[in-house]
């Protein structure tokens, strides 16, 4: 199933999808070579936005959730993958401990741990479930609405280990961002993996910084694609020194916007494009669809109501926002059930697992999908008698569309690696 395009077939987006399944060889081998050089982020999940006339990602993941969001049929790639990633880092490896977010009480959340569970167990390791929530003091079972259990247990920290009540883990898994910032609990691990590290949470990850490695990235790619950078690559900007409550810093806010914006304007006029553009102002670090507007004009940033001031002050765990994002807005154009969707795509290791659409019937093309009214509808990338074929005609193939997906989504995860090595506490070129 292709999803429905309102775009023309015949437009750019089609004549991209034909360059990269032209250029396959050339791609593989191109990621063949970044990752001799790089390490892949342990797992990932990238956002694509679709407009049609450019395909971009909007969002990288780095402790991704909504692992439950891919069907039966994915979990061979996504065992194998993770297999890999755990041969490559500890191939000794038998325990793995991993840790969750805190909010226990969204199943859908719980069904995505025990989905990574299941997958870790499968790749060989035994999987137990540690906590942070310092209320929870002894072994505590969680009920999901299918009937199954979850059990969640205290951590218990020995020197420079870190496991469970008689369970000493080689490798740690965290699936929790820490918005909130690294607990003690987790510093000085000099014994035993993290995975992802201390530097990939939100404490120190800047969208920005992220972007800009992609900018990099994504110019590198289009080069050996022959084709502008544009059309893989949302333009955006930085603000910091914003505070929403109180209005300090909208008027640079504003400036900022209305710069990128006409940035924006030169693109579509440059390749004849009607829509009228517009700008995604989001927090620069934190996740879970919080902190996020869509400007459609830069005095709005003036003039903003109350509940939106509200809205934009505070994302997860209740940190406020003094740093944003301004990201040029990747309308989509994908239809699933005649709702607005995006692609969402999942990576364990340097390997694409599978992915599905994040949808939403409440939203509009140029509106954060990632809130309330959201449903998902999977992906078929782990068909594996489905591989993409440059003989068919553009835009009707759905593994040539999706093969496409797993393209940009593997050059966020490469623009990922970058970051990761640029912050690392570890290395020379931390700042």
């Amino acid at each position: 199933m292709v999803p429905h395009l309102i775009t023309a077939l015949t437009g750019p987006i089609n004549e991209l999808e034909q360059r990269i399944l032209e250029s396959l060889p050339a791609i593989e081998r191109w990621f063949r070579l970044e990752w001799m050089e790089h390490t892949p982020p342990f797992y990932t999940s990238v956002d694509v936005r679709n407009a049609g006339f450019k395909l971009a990602p909007v969002d990288t993941n780095l402790f991704p959730g909504g692992f439950n969001n891919l069907t039966p049929e994915m979990l061979p790639l996504a065992v194998q993958a993770a297999m890999a990633a755990i041969e490559k880092i500890c191939p000794e490896a038998k325990s793995l401990l991993l840790i969750p977010e805190k909010h226990t009480r969204n199943t859908f959340y719980l069904a995505n741990v025990r989905r990574l569970m299941h997958i870790f167990h499968m790749a060989g390791l035994n999987v137990r479930l540690g906590t942070l929530d310092s209320a929870l003091i002894v072994p505590t079972d969680i009920a999901l609405p299918d009937g199954s259990t979850l059990k969640m247990e205290p951590l218990v920290r020995t020197r420079g280990r870190l496991g469970l009540k008689d369970f000493d883990p080689c490798t740690i898994l965290l699936n929790n961002d820490l918005s909130a910032g690294v607990p003690p609990i987790l510093e000085g691990l000099t014994e035993q993996y993290l995975l992802p590290p201390l530097h990939a949470a939100w404490v120190v990850r800047r969208k920005t910084k992220h972007f800009a490695a992609y900018e990099e990235v994504a110019k590198r790619f289009a080069k050996l694609l022959g084709m502008d950078s544009w059309l893989i690559n949302p333009l955006f900007a930085q603000c910091g020194e914003v505070n929403f409550t109180d209005g300090t810093g909208a008027e640079a806010l504003m400036e900022s916007a209305d710069a990128l914006l006409t940035k924006v304007k030169r693109k579509y006029k440059e390749y004849g494009i009607q829509e009228k553009p517009f700008l995604i102002v989001k927090a620069d670090a934190g996740t879970y669809g919080m902190g996020i507007m869509t400007v459609r004009d830069p005095k709005e940033l003036l003039e903003l109501n109350r509940k939106s001031r509200n809205k934009m002050s505070v994302v997860k765990d209740g940190l406020e926002v003094s740093e944003v994002i301004l990201q040029e807005g990747v309308p989509t154009y994908e239809r699933v059930h005649d709702a607005v969707a995006e692609p969402v795509v999942y990576m364990i290791d340097r390997y694409v697992v599978g992915g599905f659409y994040r949808v939403n019937a409440e939203r509009g093309i140029d509106e954060n999908l990632n809130s309330p009214g959201a449903s998902f509808v999977p992906l078929a990338f782990a068909e594996s008698n489905q591989l993409p074929r440059a003989d068919v005609k553009p835009g009707v193939s759905a593994p040539n569309r999706f093969y496409m997906y797993g393209v940009i989504a593997r050059l966020a995860m490469v623009a990922a690696s970058y970051e990761l090595e640029a912050t690392d506490p570890g290395l020379e070129t931390y700042e």
